[in-house]
């Protein structure tokens, strides 16, 4: 028999003992700024070279708390030319959730058509294609009983191919991307085993996400923008973000976003509504250009389950730098 250093860690293997399916997809609260990380139709949407980075802390003061971190660079292929149509990008993510890791890398291709003479509104496809390597740490176990091979000593680790595929219309007051995550794992189980024992939760299950937004004017220096994220494995709890952002002077970002949990697909796995905490979090985020090119984020989630107090609450920071571009000057403003 072993123990784990902390409750989350003994909750975690409970769920590998019963042959949890997988972990979730990564989350951000600030994904309406972060469109890479879940559609490679995205790439190239801002017409110039830029650099994004994240960094969140989930349920700080909880050892084995979820960490995640993200870099992704994208951009237009043959940028000003009248057949631009490609946009090409790389992501590089970590995800650490207790003793489990993964690490992926991707590079995407979107091939975005142009629906005007303006080239004001584009339908983009998308493909993604990378790896990632999970990972499974036995030194962040104690064991009661010498001897117990369950768990390994040190780090398992094993890699596997992934894909992702994605659309993505959009106009300069609206955009809607539809994307699946995660392809290809539920064809790489029998790569995780160590010692005849296999561990396929530690692996992601497929998602499909649903975004959509839209920019509202108020007067000539403030707009609002609502959008939503709706995201489903088809067989646990969906999730579901509401997110209202105020854009003003086009210099700061300010806003608030909720999310719950459904129960839409009624599968076996999911629990019953007793049991079930629909309402998940409350985050509010902030963004600020300190010039037209560079921007930082940060925002706060709130929890709204059980959790909420035995944590305080998840952090999130971001930055995104625009290279060769002023992001607003343009009679096609790229507010996504």
């Amino acid at each position: 028999m072993y123990m784990t250093k902390k409750w989350f860690t003994v909750v975690l293997l409970l769920c590998l003992a019963a042959g949890s399916r997988a972990q979730q997809s990564v989350q951000f609260s600030q994904y309406i700024f972060n469109g890479l990380s879940i559609n490679p139709a995205y790439a190239g949407y801002k017409d110039v070279l830029h650099l994004n980075a994240a960094f969140r802390q989930q349920w700080t003061g909880i050892e084995g708390a979820p960490r995640t971190a993200s870099v992704s660079l994208d951009g237009p292929l043959n940028r000003g030319a009248k057949d631009a149509n490609v946009g090409l990008g790389v992501q590089a993510m970590m995800d650490n959730l207790g003793p489990q890791s993964a690490i992926s890398l991707y590079a995407s291709y979107s091939y975005r058509i142009r629906l005007d003479e303006e080239d004001t509104r584009r339908l983009c496809l998308g493909l993604g294609v990378g790896a990632t390597q999970y990972g499974l740490s036995g030194k962040d176990l104690v064991y009661l009983d010498n001897g117990d091979r369950i768990i390994p000593d040190g780090s398992a680790k094993s890699t596997a191919p992934d894909a992702r595929v994605g659309i993505y219309f959009y106009t300069p007051s609206l955009y809607i991307g539809v994307s699946a995550l995660d392809l290809f794992s539920k064809y790489s189980s029998s790569g995780y085993k160590w010692r005849g024992y296999t561990y396929e939760s530690i692996r992601r299950k497929q998602h499909v996400y649903l975004t959509a937004g839209y920019m509202f004017p108020v007067n000539d220096k403030i707009y609002l923008k609502p959008s939503v994220l709706f995201k489903t494995d088809f067989a646990g709890p969906a999730g579901l973000d509401a997110t209202l952002m105020m854009h003003i002077d086009e210099l700061l970002w300010i806003g608030g976003s909720y999310r719950t949990n459904l129960s839409v697909f009624n599968k076996k796995s999911v629990v019953s509504n007793t049991s079930l905490d629909k309402a998940n979090a409350a985050s509010a985020i902030l963004e600020y250009y300190i010039s037209p090119k560079f921007r930082v984020g940060y925002s706060y989630d709130y929890s709204m389950n059980k959790l909420a107090g035995v944590q305080s609450g998840s952090h999130e920071l971001s930055i995104g730098l625009l290279f060769n571009s002023k992001l607003f000057s343009t009679s096609n403003p790229r507010y996504f």
